[in-house]
């Protein structure tokens, strides 16, 4: 629809009892453009208005939207040089970029940027340090060809912190900065984008250096960009206790207690999921995860001052949330930390806060406890209702998945897709679910040796069709309001080699032996990972990631504290925490193998011979696994009996949701027929050891 101009809007807005201006109302539009669509409601954003369920106004809205969209071109400019000149202004010599932003989160929005905007790098893991005369740029190994396609070799130095991923050096942006700031050098930083463990880093670097630590009083990056997008803008709307399961008032009086054990006044929140978490809201502010970007102050007596834009929170929201929660503006936050900390001893996690925020602590006359929120763990013990919502999340999602299988089963059948319009299919058949909100993670679709790359993105330039090799890779997941979904399927589109399905097998295998896992109370994520590792390095092979990470509950797809990796070895498996296990193996540019399924830990209700409590884990996940890459022979008969009551589980829980859908229900039920040993005992195949 075509926008009828601004007097034309404000005489509809005024009828609907709108009082902001429509420069007001543009400025809204621009923020509500900033924020990533959404996949699950697409007119959610017109919460933020009142319109009366006036189509017109919602149609006038939308069209001057799309205009604003249309008009934001990119501004040409030089912008080392730019950001070197607000350098000087500021008296340092160099400036260190993070791929973080203000709320340390996985995903951040345009406005946030900031790395990608200096070097043309898209990656989620990386970092800058530019100097007067020279810059370098840092990643890991999974985006050092990236880097190269999109970081200009002659304004940066490219740098991986990972070994081995030659003819880049490499370095870790400490070792660079110590070699090439002058002496004498004064280095800043912004003090809002780094926790205080990264500073001391960077500060211990900078004194190696013959340098001096300076921390800025804003970021001369924002200022040097001309086009900066504004701070996103999406409606905070109440997350139900039919899916929360417990209200935000007993969830303060619990976080209270804990103040009181530790002696602390309050705590400083910055973490925005633990935000949403407390105080049983969602928002969308960036992609993936339904956070409202925002910070908050709880104090012992249970109140909460949150500071957040209060343009998105909706009226509905603002009577959800009660007197007890008091709103700012985000631009309050130091201030009113600096306030409530005078003579107060003020929490503050030391791993995810600004350094910023402790040090007005501190400047304030206050004492800072220094210790992980406790709202991670608190937040990572799903209640019952979560526990349910997402056994529901995860039946729907594995309609989806199954569908999803059906349709690429075959060789024909896969020759139809490449990775790219593969993803968008598995997403079609999302969307169809009941409660879907939208994707917990761009999705993983790696064909053949795409499949090798452990954190594959693909692109245009990147895609190839389904067949380039006999095995594809998928790792995917939604967000529902019950639940957040986290799966990932290794599948044959051709025929697939001896090598192959050893390979799948010995993965399998430790899977399932995680999976069927018993263990008592106080056991850490690093003893499992150690299980999920066995069968592989039985014949000298490994995987470099973790086994599991923790997922949210309508919330953060990696979600803390607890894990099952090599580094998980101080906070124990307690029941209700939900993590995946997805042991794997990648043969480089050949094909890549994971089997990743999200399990939650559960009582077993028997002790130990020590009398300590016996934990077990309770699959979530609802889709076959591909028996075509299965070597029977490899497999226990403990082993294949799981393999055999997990399919019949996940026939009984997706068949009946099928039936209108004949070809899926047909697949269905033929993925899931129960697997034999076949002739022949175990036996290993070590000539395919890599």
């Amino acid at each position: 629809m075509t926008y009828k101009g601004d007097e034309h809007l404000k005489s509809l807005l005024t009828a609907a009892g709108e009082s902001r201006s429509v420069d007001d109302v543009k400025e809204t539009l621009k923020g509500i453009n900033a924020a990533p669509a959404d996949l699950g409601e697409p007119q959610r954003w017109t919460r933020l208005f009142k319109t009366n369920d006036n189509k017109e106004i919602v149609q006038q809205l939308a069209a001057l939207k799309e205009q604003l969209a249309a008009n934001q071109n990119s501004v040409t400019q030089n912008k080392l040089a730019d950001l070197r000149a607000e350098l000087a202004k500021r008296g340092v010599d160099g400036f260190f970029i993070p791929r973080a932003d203000e709320f340390q989160g996985e995903y951040v929005p345009p406005r946030a940027e900031r790395l990608a905007w200096i070097t043309n790098f898209t990656g989620s893991a990386g970092s800058a340090i530019v100097l007067k005369d020279k810059a370098a740029f840092f990643t890991d190994g999974r985006y050092t060809l990236q880097a190269h396609d999109q970081v200009n070799a002659k304004d940066f130095d490219i740098c991986s912190i990972s070994e081995k991923q030659g003819p880049v050096p490499t370095m870790k942006p400490t070792e660079w900065l110590e070699k090439n700031l002058p002496k004498g050098g004064k280095f800043g930083i912004d003090p809002w984008v780094h926790t205080p463990a990264d500073m001391k880093r960077i500060k211990d670097a900078v004194e190696k250096a013959g340098g001096t630590l300076v921390l800025l009083n804003d970021n001369p990056l924002d200022a040097a960009w001309k086009n900066q997008p504004p701070a996103p803008l999406s409606p905070v709307v109440p997350q139900p206790l039919k899916f929360a399961g417990k209200s935000s008032e007993d969830k303060r009086d619990d976080l209270s207690a804990v103040l009181a054990a530790k002696g602390a006044d309050a705590i400083a929140i910055t973490l925005p999921e633990e935000i949403c978490w407390m105080l049983n809201v969602r928002g969308g502010d960036v992609p993936c995860t339904p956070f409202a970007l925002s910070y908050a102050i709880a104090h012992k007596d249970g109140s909460v001052d949150w500071f957040i834009d209060q343009r998105k929170v909706t009226e509905e929201t603002k009577q959800w949330i009660g007197a007890d929660v008091r709103l700012h503006d985000l631009s309050e936050f130091a201030s009113s930390l600096a306030a409530t900390a005078k003579g107060k001893k003020i929490w503050v996690d030391p791993g995810s806060a600004p350094v910023k925020a402790q040090d007005i602590v501190i400047a304030a006359g206050g004492s800072v406890l220094s210790e992980k929120s406790p709202l991670q763990l608190m937040k990572a013990k799903k209640n019952a209702v979560e526990i349910q919502g997402s056994i529901d999340a995860h039946i729907r999602d594995g309609v989806a998945v199954t569908k999803f299988l059906a349709a690429i089963s075959g060789q024909s059948a896969a020759a139809k897709y490449d990775e790219l319009t593969a993803a968008d299919l598995l997403q079609k058949f999302r969307e169809e679910g009941q409660n879907f909100r939208g994707l917990s993670f761009d999705t993983i679709s790696g064909a053949g040796g795409n499949g090798a790359i452990v954190h594959y993105r693909s692109s245009p330039r990147t895609n190839k069709p389904l067949t380039t090799g006999p095995i594809y890779l998928v790792d995917s997941g939604a967000q529902y309001l019950d639940g957040t979904t986290d799966i990932t399927r290794t599948v044959a589109v051709d025929n697939v080699t001896a090598e192959m399905k050893e390979h799948f097998t010995r993965v399998l295998k430790g899977h399932i032996d995680v999976a069927m896992s018993v263990f008592p109370a106080g056991t850490v994520g690093k003893e499992l990972d150690d299980k999920a590792r066995a069968p592989l390095k039985e014949v000298g092979l490994d995987y470099a990631h973790g086994t599991g990470h923790g997922v949210g509950s309508y919330l953060s797809v990696h979600e803390g504290p607890c894990g099952i990796s090599p580094l998980s070895t101080t906070v124990p498996l307690e029941p209700g925490m939900i993590i995946s296990n997805e042991p794997g193996f990648y043969k480089e540019g050949a094909y890549g193998i994971r089997i990743e399924n999200l399990v939650t830990v559960v009582d077993t209700g028997k002790k130990d011979k020590d009398c300590k409590q016996l934990l077990a884990f309770k699959t979530l996940t609802q889709a076959p696994i591909d028996r075509n890459l299965i070597e029977p022979s490899l497999l226990t008969k403990e082993e294949l009996n799981w393999l055999n009551d997990y399919h019949a589980e996940v026939r009984k829980n997706i068949a009946p949701l099928l039936k209108s859908d004949p070809a899926a229900l047909a697949f269905l039920e033929k993925a899931t027929e129960p697997l034999n040993h076949g002739p022949g005992k175990p036996r290993t195949l070590p000539k395919f050891c890599l």
